[in-house]
């Protein structure tokens, strides 16, 4: 990958004439009445539908509620609404381009992303595989077509509203005021690691896949490649819970801990290896989103 194509995607809002320090502050107070708002919304929403007593537990629950359906469509919405929560406060702020948080090459490339999406599905299907023959089933098949589409559908978008607010808005903003990348995607991953409430080696795993994100993120420019992986690390545990291979729990076990953290550095490395060998990250996007 040439290093000086295009400009450095951390440091990347400096290069907007309009961006000044605090900006991305204002970004970030406006983004959140959004989301505030939008998530009320789900509430209402989900509540009139299967009762709000019901949808209160689910919420109180942590990551134990995506074993259940609703909780599950509730927990995933609950993150992709940060897409257009950003897209709102940057409209208003109006300090750079939204496109600018989804890359320093111009835009969001969906073609990018789709092939980033290859290398960590085969990785995740054999793990998922091999963990299912050694330990069998954990509970009961409750997957079904409509949960299998709509998960299709909203988990990617759950994944990518993530990383336009770590990797794009945090790990930006860390990286226009100090121009460190390095200390930027520590920033991030500690910011990224104190939304999850696992137990403490979950905690540490996290930290870990902040890290491997962020530096994807860096070497690639944009949100593609990261948002690829995390898709894939979210929608295959989604699926492998329905199928009752896997339990969602707040807490990890050690094997859990050690299997997540190697796929996910493997996943990155080949990403990273691969898209750099076929420049994968040189195209420059043309269609901003």
């Amino acid at each position: 990958m040439s290093e000086n194509k295009f400009p450095e995607y951390i440091t990347f809002p400096r290069t907007f004439e309009k961006y000044r320090w605090y900006k991305p502050i204002l970004v970030f107070i406006i983004a959140t009445i959004v989301y505030v708002i939008l998530q009320a919304l789900i509430f209402v929403i989900f509540g009139q539908a299967y009762g709000f007593d019901n949808i209160f537990t689910l919420a109180t629950q942590g990551y134990e509620s995506l074993n259940s359906e609703v909780g599950s469509y509730i927990g995933y919405l609950s993150v992709a609404i940060f897409i257009p929560s950003l897209y709102i406060a940057s409209l208003i702020v109006r300090d750079r381009p939204f496109s600018s948080y989804s890359s320093s090459r111009g835009g969001w490339n969906w073609k990018l992303f789709f092939k980033s999406l290859t290398i960590p599905l085969a990785v995740y299907i054999i793990y998922e595989i091999i963990t299912a023959l050694i330990y069998g089933q954990k509970g009961p098949n409750t997957l079904t077509l409509t949960f299998f589409i709509i998960c299709m559908i909203i988990v990617p978008l759950q994944c990518i509203g993530e990383e336009y607010i770590m990797r794009g808005l945090v790990m930006q903003t860390f990286g226009s005021w100090f121009k460190i990348p390095v200390l930027a995607i520590v920033l991030q991953s500690i910011v990224f690691t104190s939304l999850h409430p696992y137990s403490i080696l979950g905690v540490i795993g996290v930290f870990i896949q902040g890290i491997c994100l962020g530096f994807l993120t860096w070497r690639s420019n944009g949100l593609e490649a990261s948002s690829a992986i995390h898709s894939v690390n979210n929608l295959i545990s989604a699926y492998f819970v329905a199928l009752g291979f896997e339990v969602s729990s707040s807490v990890i076990t050690p094997y859990d801990f050690a299997s997540t953290i190697f796929v996910s550095v493997i996943s990155t490395l080949l990403v990273y290896y691969i898209g750099t060998k076929k420049g994968w990250f040189e195209e420059k996007t043309e269609k901003l989103w």
